[in-house]
C-alpha cells in the first residue's frame, strides 16, 4: 500500500486504534485477538500477500503507544513485528488474522536452551527466540516448557522458556531478524512513552479537580513545576522517537538504543511521580498507575535493568 497514493498519516492510526483497543481490554484472551485483527492492528506492517496493510514502522508506533497509553495485557507489539518479519509466510497470515498469537522473548536463545523475558508465553501459541547464531527461529509454545516469574509483577508474570525439546515453525536471518530488533526498540520505546502518556494525562487531570484548602492542587507551584518536568521528559522521548524514524545528515539510519534507554529511563520517572501526586489513589483499581510501572520495569529488566544505559554511555565514549 503506497501511503502517497493513499495519503495516510501515522497519528491517525493511533486515534483509530484506540477504540479497538479499549474493546480488547473488556475481553478475553483469545477474543481479544480477533477484535484486534479485525481492525487491522496485528497486521499493520505486514505483508499484503499475508493479509495485512505493508506499511512502515511509523504506522505501528501510534498504535503501540495507544497500548501503552490504555495499558493493554495483549502482546499486540511482538505480534504484529513478527507478522512483519515472516514476509508473505502463512504463518505470516495467521497472525494478521488473529488466528494466532505470537511473542518475543527478549533474553537467551535457542543456542543456549532458554529463554525469557517474554510477555504473555503462557495465553500464546508461538515465540521468537534468537538462536545464538545472529537469527532467530519462530518455536511452537506448545513444544516449550515454561515457567512464570511474578518477580516484578505478580498478575501478569514474565515467562521462562526451556527449549530443549522447542518445535521450530520458521527462521529468520541475521539480516531479517536485525531489522525486527531494529523496529522493535523503537516500537518499546513508543510502548513505554505512551504509558507515560497516558498517566500524565490523568495525574494532571486530578490535579486540577482535587481541591484542597480552597484551591486545585495545580495551583501549587511545587507540583506545577513537578508537572512541567514531566512534560518535558514527555516531550524529549517523542522527539527522539520521532527522530530515529529517519535518517541521519549523512542518510544512514540513526542508532535506536540512546532512544530505548532515554524512553524507559523517562516513563520510569513520569510514572512513579504520577503514583506520588495522586497519593495512594496510584495503586487503586479506579487509578491503577502501577500496571504501566510494572510493564516499564520488565522491559527494563529485559534490556539489563540499567545496562542498557550504560552501554549506550560506553559506546558514545568509545566514538569520540
Amino acid at each position: 500500500m503506497s501511503t502517497s497514493d493513499n495519503d495516510l498519516k501515522p497519528e491517525e492510526f493511533g486515534q483509530a486504534a484506540a477504540a479497538a483497543i479499549a474493546d480488547a481490554q473488556t475481553r478475553g484472551f483469545r477474543d481479544a485477538a480477533q477484535v484486534l485483527a479485525a481492525a487491522g492492528l496485528c497486521g499493520v506492517c505486514a505483508s499484503e500477500d499475508a493479509g495485512g496493510l505493508g506499511l512502515g514502522t511509523e504506522f505501528a508506533l501510534p498504535i503501540v503507544a495507544e497500548a501503552g497509553k490504555l495499558r493493554l495485557q495483549w502482546p499486540l507489539l511482538e505480534t504484529l513485528l513478527i507478522a512483519k518479519a515472516l514476509g508473505d509466510s502463512p504463518l505470516a497470515a495467521e497472525l494478521a488474522g488473529g488466528e494466532r498469537i505470537a511473542t518475543w522473548a527478549l533474553q537467551g536463545s535457542l543456542q543456549e536452551g532458554f529463554a525469557g523475558q517474554a510477555r504473555h508465553a503462557k495465553g500464546c501459541d508461538w515465540v521468537l527466540v534468537a538462536d545464538g547464531q545472529g537469527g532467530a527461529a519462530l518455536l511452537d509454545l506448545a513444544t516449550v516448557e515454561i515457567q512464570e516469574d511474578a518477580a516484578l509483577d505478580p498478575e501478569h508474570p514474565q515467562s521462562w522458556l526451556t527449549l530443549d525439546k522447542a518445535k521450530t515453525l520458521a527462521t529468520l536471518d541475521a539480516a531479517a531478524f536485525a531489522a525486527l530488533q531494529r523496529d522493535g526498540e523503537i516500537l518499546i520505546a513508543g510502548w513505554v512513552n505512551g504509558a507515560a502518556e497516558g498517566a500524565l494525562a490523568t495525574t494532571a487531570a486530578y490535579m486540577s479537580t482535587r481541591v484542597q484548602f480552597g484551591r486545585p492542587l495545580s495551583a501549587k507551584q511545587a507540583v506545577r513545576h513537578l508537572l512541567a518536568r514531566m512534560r518535558l521528559l514527555q516531550e524529549a522521548s517523542n522527539a527522539g522517537i520521532q527522530r530515529v524514524l529517519r535518517a541521519d545528515e549523512y542518510g544512514l539510519v540513526r542508532s535506536t538504543r540512546p532512544v530505548l534507554a532515554n524512553a524507559i529511563a523517562n516513563a520510569a520517572f513520569v510514572l512513579e511521580k504520577s503514583i506520588h501526586l495522586h497519593g495512594g489513589m496510584g495503586f487503586t483499581w479506579e487509578v491503577p498507575l502501577h500496571y504501566a510501572l510494572r510493564e516499564v520495569r520488565k522491559f527494563d529488566a529485559a534490556f539489563g535493568a540499567g545496562a542498557l544505559a550504560r552501554q549506550v554511555g560506553a559506546d558514545f565514549i568509545a566514538s569520540v
